[in-house]
């Protein structure tokens, strides 16, 4: 909808967004994927600080971009993307923090399924409860990347609250039922694309366990998770 842009949140011109975007949590990592990935790449948007980046990979128009922390977040710049900007394909490339004991720090994990204890699709006002599933095509895709690469990757469910420091210790009962690990944007991007009629795939690296207590650092974090990043651009 070119008349729906610049947006409030997007500052870029309507023919400056290519129909992939590739995402991530920190605006940084997106900085950094325009600097490893993209070539001829030129800063689209810095509306409160949430850089974009658009450019080619081997010859394909993309645009790297932040999509902040949260659902909320991530449910406005995709929503943006799909209905303004004509998005054809959203990837969120970001880390998580695992719940099985066979996953390690590092290993990707590819969201099928986003489990949620969020609020997001009562606006659909549906007589049930909606599956935030990704796009089967991009899934299988994702998976036969990494076992080209070498890489070790999980498939499965992930949880995705709205709280951060939570006190509720039922979280942990997603344990339980399988779920691989938390972040905290998959359902909303999911939905949104869903509703869209577009495609959208999240895929995670473990940057903490809830299990052992592992952690890794901001900077590594920012710097280092460059993997999923890999998958994300083979997929163009």
């Amino acid at each position: 909808m070119k008349n729906q842009v610049p947006t409030p949140h997007i500052g870029a011109q309507y023919d400056e967004i290519a129909k992939t975007v590739i995402m991530a949590g920190d605006p940084l990592r997106a900085k950094l994927m325009a600097e490893r990935f993209l070539t001829n790449a030129r800063q689209v948007n810095n509306v409160r600080g949430m850089l974009a980046f658009t450019g080619t990979y081997n010859g394909k128009p993309v645009t790297v971009m932040g999509h902040g922390m949260g659902i909320p977040s991530i449910g406005i710049y995709s929503y943006e993307l799909f209905n303004f900007y004509d998005v054809e394909t959203i990837i969120r490339v970001g880390s998580c923090g695992a719940r099985q004991n066979f996953i390690h720090i590092g290993d990707l994990i590819i969201a099928q399924g986003a489990c949620t204890d969020s609020n997001y699709a009562q606006q659909y006002d549906l007589p049930g409860v909606f599956a935030p599933i990704a796009n089967f095509d991009l899934c299988r895709q994702a998976a036969d990347a990494c076992e080209k690469f070498g890489y070790t990757y999980h498939v499965g469910n992930v949880f995705s609250a709205d709280v951060f420091y939570s006190e509720d210790t039922r979280k942990n009962n997603w344990t339980k039922m399988g779920v691989l690990a938390d972040e905290m944007e998959a359902p909303a991007l999911y939905m949104n694309a869903a509703r869209a009629g577009k495609r959208a795939l999240v895929i995670c690296t473990v940057s903490d366990h809830m299990l052992t207590g592992e952690v890794t650092t901001a900077e590594q974090r920012q710097n280092t998770f460059t993997q999923m990043m890999d998958v994300a651009f083979s997929l163009l």
